[in-house]
């Protein structure tokens, strides 16, 4: 448990300002309630993807997600994201240059010709991580509007758990720290088919075929469809848009709408069980309507 404020870099990345907006205030709105003061960070860039800048150039990708860790640095601060992507990126480069001296060295002497310094002492996090190490126990204190009654389909994402030797989690197979998170504010994380499959956006998937990538978030709907739960929940911006896209791309495709899931983001959950109006959340900025669901919470 968190004992005392900290303040973080925000790394917002490239999908949640361009497309959320929404997310990106319960960001700013519901952390410092939970202990984490969250400062810009001036000057950044893309992450950049693992799954696609890597994997044409290590280096490249290498130099960039460690210029926007030397950024972080440069305030003696650690970095806070909500991008499972982002998240992915700077715990591999992290390790990379830390395990590697060489691969270190080559990276500062990138770093130097744009006057940047960077010796690898700077850490990111997850906001799931932080908001873990708030704890469960502490979330029920803050809890103002009990979600009793609210069932809840929770997607953790790839790049959260693995690799899992340079992720903090001690059980990625399976885990259970999302799901606690959300039954602290009172609703039930329910059970579904293929829970901890890949939501069919990440590796360049979505990019480069979105035929195939809509066809994997197909089936983890209609997982979700046949539990009858009332949203589904992520803390990854790039999970949050393949759920909410492929909804209504297959709902146009077919001509009907048969896919009406809420996809709501944690903090978005968070700020309802504490209280926050809907609009101080952007619950009513979703491609996929969120109506049903508050109508269920606030009656």
């Amino acid at each position: 448990m968190m004992t005392e404020a900290q303040t973080m870099s925000l790394f917002l990345g490239c999908v949640m300002p361009n497309r959320f907006p929404n997310i990106e205030k319960s960001l700013r709105v519901v952390m410092p309630a939970l202990g984490v003061n969250l400062e810009e960070l001036e000057g950044a860039s893309c992450c950049p993807a693992p799954g696609v800048i890597r994997s044409f150039s290590d280096p490249t990708w290498l130099a960039l997600a460690s210029r926007n860790l030397a950024l972080a640095e440069k305030e003696g601060r650690d970095i806070i994201t909500g991008c499972n992507g982002c998240y992915g990126t700077f715990k591999e480069a992290i390790h990379a240059v830390q395990e590697y001296p060489d691969r270190l060295k080559e990276v500062q002497n990138i770093l130097k010709d744009v006057g940047l310094k960077y010796n690898a002492t700077t850490d990111a996090k997850h906001i799931i991580e932080v908001i873990y190490e708030f704890g469960p126990e502490n979330i029920k204190k803050l809890v103002k509007r009990p979600l009793e009654g609210v069932r809840i389909a929770v997607h953790y994402g790839c790049h959260l758990l693995k690799p899992s030797n340079l992720r903090p989690w001690k059980q990625t197979q399976r885990p259970t720290f999302l799901d606690e998170i959300v039954e602290a504010t009172g609703a039930e994380s329910v059970k579904y088919r293929d829970k901890f499959i890949c939501c069919g956006a990440g590796g360049g998937v979505r990019g480069s075929n979105v035929s195939v990538s809509v066809d994997i978030a197909k089936d983890k709907l209609d997982s979700v469809h046949e539990v009858e739960a009332d949203c589904i929940l992520n803390a990854c911006s790039f999970c949050h848009l393949q759920y909410e896209a492929s909804q209504a791309q297959l709902n146009k495709e077919s001509g009907e709408k048969k896919y009406q899931i809420p996809v709501i983001y944690l903090t978005q959950l968070l700020g309802l069980a504490m209280g926050i109006e809907p609009d101080e959340l952007g619950l009513g900025m979703h491609m996929i309507s969120t109506k049903p669901l508050l109508e269920k919470i606030l009656g």
